[in-house]
């Protein structure tokens, strides 16, 4: 099906373009996603809405990616029971899948089809937030709501320097996994610090990186405490989260092995982030949180929690959660590996705020 919409602007007319419509029937309820395309970002902004065609009182949640695979690939994978915006659709939201500039759907920075050690780090935090200021702009227009956002990783930080920038578009703000500015040690520092002045990040890195599927799941594997993965993990899920990743990007499938071309800005902001250098004002939230962490997580540290925490002043609730022996994929992992602990927390806390 194809379709347009057209919704006014007081400059000027905004297309946002519906590409496809799909319908699954799942325990009773009608799954629908449309993805869409509207202005804004590199040129172009993708975001896919997950509802139940049956439930006419949805609330609406956006779900923000890291720094790794774009939105589908994180958050709505095909494989049964392992589409985190089908779950929450289940259960009563209206959820909207984006993709940040240079991830998924959405356009890539002209420098991205240049080689990479022609630009210097691409996609900021301050471009991120735009990015995610454009999207919450057109799902409040869409549903004349507010929006819960949830960020997982790097889309944590990024959600937070939006949240900072205009909290009274937000009814409830979720971290997962999430850096803050914390000066404290960090593991993968060494990986992206410059030899000669340790705390600066590597000028040599380019704009972006290529990451092949043992680069996908490197990090995932490294982290389950199992020589035997699918214990952990759906083999099937990993192969979906793989297949879907590299075919967010029309060059994949031109070198060998196939791969996929990711923006590294996330990884400077996280690198000055770990040596505790800010990049938004924590007291200028003023919306619920909700910050969870998976007791093996590789990416955040359990100081990132405590002072985030300490430091959303203005936040009229903060609620912290330690998902035992949950990994940086925790959602991903199977659900008694910390997936249906995290969407309890999470429609718990959202729940409390009607």
């Amino acid at each position: 099906m194809i379709g347009f919409f057209v919704m006014a602007s007081r400059i000027k007319p905004i297309i946002f373009v519906l590409l496809g419509l799909t319908l699954s029937c799942t325990a009773g309820a009608q799954i629908e996603r449309r993805d869409f395309f509207m202005p804004g970002g590199a040129g172009r902004l993708h975001v896919r809405e997950v509802s139940n065609h049956r439930n006419t009182k949805s609330r609406n949640l956006i779900l923000l990616h890291g720094g790794g695979p774009g939105g589908v690939p994180s958050f709505d994978l095909p494989g049964p029971g392992y589409s985190l915006a089908e779950d929450f659709a289940l259960r009563g939201f209206r959820v909207f899948v984006m993709d940040v500039r240079g991830w998924g759907g959405s356009k890539k920075p002209h420098e991205m089809d240049l080689p990479a050690e022609k630009s210097t780090p691409l996609v900021s935090t301050k471009e991120a937030a735009d990015d995610i200021e454009t999207v919450v702009g057109w799902v409040g227009r869409r549903t004349h709501e507010k929006t819960a956002l949830l960020g997982w990783a790097s889309g944590g930080h990024w959600a937070c320097a939006y949240a900072s920038r205009r909290p009274a578009d937000l009814s409830e703000l979720i971290l997962l996994n999430t850096l803050y500015s914390i000066n404290a040690p960090w593991e993968l520092r060494s990986s992206m610090q410059d030899r000669a002045n340790t705390e600066r990040f590597d000028p040599h890195g380019g704009g972006y990186r290529i990451v092949d599927r043992n680069g996908l799941l490197r990090r995932w594997d490294a982290s389950i405490p199992s020589t035997d993965k699918a214990e952990w993990r759906d083999p099937a899920v990993a192969d979906a989260y793989v297949r879907q990743t590299l075919k967010t990007d029309r060059t994949s499938s031109t070198r060998v092995p196939p791969s996929v071309r990711i923006p590294i800005g996330y990884q400077v902001d996280a690198f000055n982030l770990s040596l505790g250098r800010p990049l938004f004002a924590a007291k200028e939230i003023r919306v619920p949180v909700l910050i969870i962490r998976g007791e093996l997580d590789f990416w955040s540290r359990p100081l990132d929690l405590t002072a985030l925490a300490r430091d959303l002043v203005n936040s009229p609730e903060v609620h912290t959660v330690t998902i035992k022996n949950g990994t940086h994929y925790l959602f991903l992992d199977r659900p008694e590996r910390g997936r249906s602990q995290f969407i309890a927390e999470t429609m718990n806390f959202i729940n409390r705020h009607p």
